[in-house]
Formats: structure tokens, sequence, C-alpha cells
């Protein structure tokens, strides 16, 4: 997958030093050439806890769900948009759609 926004993980992961390992090996994992989503099966496969929102957007569970991260997922040209990465208790305040 080609992910935009990593800017995002590394930022956060400099305020929160306690996810930065865990966002760094979702990063990696899922850049990598071998992983490709067609479809949100593909996703549940890999991260069993995943969540699915409209507009292909999805939330991982980041450092035993302390963090969330979610992700616009466009699989037609297999890239993925971070939107927004936060702990669980500001995730919970907010309303994605």
């Amino acid at each position: 997958m080609k992910i935009f926004g990593r800017d995002k993980l590394v930022e956060y992961g400099k305020r929160h030093a306690d996810a930065k390992s865990a966002l760094d090996s979702w990063y990696h994992e899922t850049s990598s050439e071998n992983c490709q989503w067609k479809t949100p099966q593909d996703i549940k496969i890999r991260y069993a806890s995943a969540s699915f929102l409209t507009n292909n957007k999805v939330i991982f569970n980041i450092k035993g769900n302390n963090h969330r991260l979610v992700v616009a997922v466009f699989y037609q040209n297999g890239t993925a948009v971070i939107e927004w990465i936060g702990t669980h208790a500001e995730y919970d305040k907010k309303k994605f759609t």
C-alpha cells in the first residue's frame, strides 16, 4: 500500500513515546510491497480488531487500544491516507463519518 500522511505518525510519536514503536511497526508493515488491501476483509485478516466506518475509513487500535489511528483506504488504487491519530479518550470525543 502507498501510505500518505506519515508525518502525522512521526509527530504523534514524538509527543507519545509509548506509541512510537507500534506506529513505526504499523507503517512499515502497511507500506511494504507485500501489503495490498483489495477489500476490508484483507485488513481484518491481519488486524482483527480493526473497525470500519463509512467512506472506507478504518480505525486501527494502537498499543493495546490506548491510541487510535483513523485511515481512509482507497482499495481500487492501493492507497491509504492517515487522517487522524490520538488517544482512545480523544477518539471517543470525536465524530468520524
